[in-house]
């Protein structure tokens, strides 16, 4: 097992840079979940760590030890890709020993290390099996399989669960939180889906044109966003986002207001905003109400599904609490 560390991680293509300096400590046998839209430089930090990409400046170390020179092989890491990497060729068997064989290992604990690995991930009626002949789900555990066996001190996920549907996505989601907390392994999780985000991780880093904008466990991310692009990315629906009544909130520097969908609520008596219904949602135990308030903003409200709600053309009031409100400056920092 093994701590990362990253100081002040940056990288250039060319002239353009694309990570601007990333500070991040983990634990040993902590699950980091790097999280953001396309674009946003999650996938090339992870590509760094991993030793497939250089970095422009920087130190990477992991184990305590400095790794930006050593080559991916050295640095005791496996890395479970989206696409699965399997060889079409080769049995599931095949696949996840090919590292070990080419490492040299004794054949019998290669038969030691992939049959306890199947057994781990339910693969063992399928280790004749070429991938071809497996389903998504299963070849994705043949790729952890393969890294598992290995016995690396860092498991390095790059969107592995992108190709599946989202039912198996749920399920796989429990697997590798499972699995990794059973091993142990310090992790880092690529992902551009905020709910395998808040589901995986011990801590989350959220990444925002190539500056992490925060740190920090799930919940505490999502409760106290630091920057006006974490509370609109973290949350769905996401945040409804209004231009502050500077008088009514007594902030001088704040020009945006910030309320989660679950904290507005319909008043028919002093509402600080009003508006008419454009649609709702009835989505099972909830239903979301989509308003225009008066200035043309579009917002949107969750309610509980017992609750009596308003319907498409009805002009509302809507109100929420002060301890509810998150104010951002012109920079889009937290007030």
């Amino acid at each position: 097992m093994a701590t990362v560390s990253l100081r002040d991680i940056k990288k250039s293509f060319g002239k353009t840079d694309v990570i601007h300096g990333v500070d991040i400590d983990i634990k040993d046998g902590e699950f980091i979940v790097i999280v953001g839209p396309s674009g946003c430089g999650k996938s090339t930090l992870l590509r760094m760590v991993a030793g497939l990409e250089t970095v422009t400046s920087g130190e990477v170390h992991i184990g305590g030890a400095l790794v930006n020179d050593m080559e991916p092989m050295d640095r005791d890491i496996a890395m479970v890709f989206q696409n699965y990497a399997l060889y079409p060729h080769m049995s599931v068997f095949d696949n996840m020993a090919y590292g070990l064989k080419i490492a040299g290992r004794p054949k019998v604990e290669i038969a030691e290390r992939v049959e306890a690995a199947a057994k781990l991930l339910q693969l063992e009626p399928y280790l004749k099996r070429r991938p071809r002949e497996l389903s998504g789900g299963q070849r994705q555990r043949v790729a952890m399989g393969r890294a598992i066996v290995r016995k690396p001190s860092v498991f390095l996920f790059d969107e592995p669960l992108s190709n599946l549907d989202a039912k198996l996505r749920v399920q796989m989601r429990l697997e590798i939180k499972q699995l990794q907390r059973r091993l142990g392994v310090t992790s880092l999780y690529v992902t551009h889906d905020q709910v395998e985000a808040m589901t995986l991780a011990d801590r989350m880093v959220v990444m925002n044109g190539g500056v992490a904008d925060q740190i920090g466990a799930p919940l505490e991310v999502y409760a106290n966003p630091a920057t006006e692009f974490v509370a609109g990315f973290i949350g769905s629906p996401p945040t409804n986002f209004m231009k502050a009544e500077l008088a009514s909130i007594s902030s001088p520097n704040a020009v945006t207001l910030g309320v989660r969908p679950e904290h507005l609520t319909v008043v028919d008596t002093n509402p600080r905003m009003t508006g008419r219904v454009l649609y709702t949602e009835a989505l099972g135990a909830e239903t979301l109400i989509h308003l225009k308030l008066s200035d043309e903003t579009l917002v949107t409200l969750r309610q509980n599904a017992s609750e009596t709600h308003p319907t498409e053309g009805d002009d509302v009031g809507i109100t929420w609490a002060d301890a509810d409100q998150m104010l951002f400056d012109e920079a889009g920092k937290r007030v």
